[in-house]
């Protein structure tokens, strides 16, 4: 089979058939578990990390799901091994498990919950674009934070990744608006820095790097390396509170999130952050992270781009 495959409910089958029908509880009600890995070099980063984070996110959920997390990560494993077969030299796959509520019995949305319902369990992978993050690993991202907030965690747990997102859209559609290509940056009710939508936020201050607490954010696999990066490199990390005024007025700032590790912010709100240009903190923290993978990250970005 020329096709990639993916994994649907105990299944192996070509990607291109793995669908949900329209009634399952991740369309109707955006109830679903999420994770994302990576590979370097054809190999998975943290796969065992993030498989863990996905069955608290289900216990949480209260996703009664029979599979054990032996055997998530075994379908994981051969998913990623066939399909990395399909890639051309020098790309990687972003690997993609979700689970969902499962099937409605009765296409009534949550009115027509009645009998026990068997959670949908998917595994698929794409090629991942690292071109697109070749700009801004030179010249950073522009921050912008939008009017949308940060969901309380009062109303859902950051710590369980998940998908009912459309705060995220929402508060992107007007980041936009200040700039096309604008990381969006959410803040709390309390106007806190809470995470980009799509990974976390570290600045760095009188040489530590700061990070907000894990009561108000996602606590990423790719923030957690950072932490033990930080570590060897005797780089003090500390968690607290922080607001726009301190990033405008930090030292470095840098987002981590699986697809590309590491990239710069060089810009918040039109303010530019320091000189305005990558730091050296996330120069030590990139390079330090290669070395740990086997391969320059950097590299590979401006390597792949057209």
């Amino acid at each position: 089979m020329n096709e990639p495959i993916a994994y649907l409910n105990g299944e192996f089958i070509p990607q291109s058939e793995a669908k949900l029908p329209v009634y399952d509880a991740g369309v109707v009600l955006g109830a679903t578990v999420t994770e994302m890995i990576r590979t370097f070099a054809g190999q998975p980063y943290k796969l065992e990390e993030h498989v863990a984070r996905l069955f608290r996110s289900m216990r949480y959920a209260r996703f009664d799901t029979e599979m054990t997390p032996e055997a998530m990560l075994a379908a994981a494993l051969k998913v990623i091994e066939n399909n990395k077969t399909k890639l051309p030299p020098g790309k990687e796959l972003g690997i993609v498990l979700f689970v969902t509520a499962g099937e409605f019995s009765i296409y009534a949305g949550s009115a027509g919950h009645g009998d026990k319902m068997i959670p949908t369990v998917c595994i698929h992978t794409f090629p991942l674009p690292l071109h697109l993050w070749a700009k801004g690993l030179k010249t950073g991202l522009h921050a912008v934070t939008p009017s949308n907030r940060h969901v309380p965690p009062q109303c859902i747990d950051p710590k369980m990744k998940y998908r009912s997102r459309l705060h995220y859209w929402l508060a992107e559609q007007e980041a936009k608006l200040v700039d096309p290509n604008a990381a969006t940056l959410l803040l709390d009710l309390d106007g806190n820095v809470a995470e980009f939508s799509g990974g976390n936020i570290l600045i760095v201050k009188d040489g530590a790097i700061i990070s907000p607490p894990t009561r108000n954010i996602l606590p990423g696999i790719s923030r957690q390396t950072v932490i033990e990066l930080a570590a060897e490199l005797e780089i003090p990390f500390l968690e607290k509170d922080f607001q726009v005024y301190d990033v405008c007025n930090a030292e470095e700032a840098f987002e981590a999130t699986t697809p590309f590790c590491l990239m710069p912010v060089t810009k918040i709100n039109n303010i530019p952050i320091a000189d305005g240009k990558p730091g050296p903190v996330f120069r030590k923290l990139l390079e330090a992270w290669s070395e740990r993978v086997g391969l320059d990250i950097a590299e590979q970005i401006r390597n792949d781009a057209p």
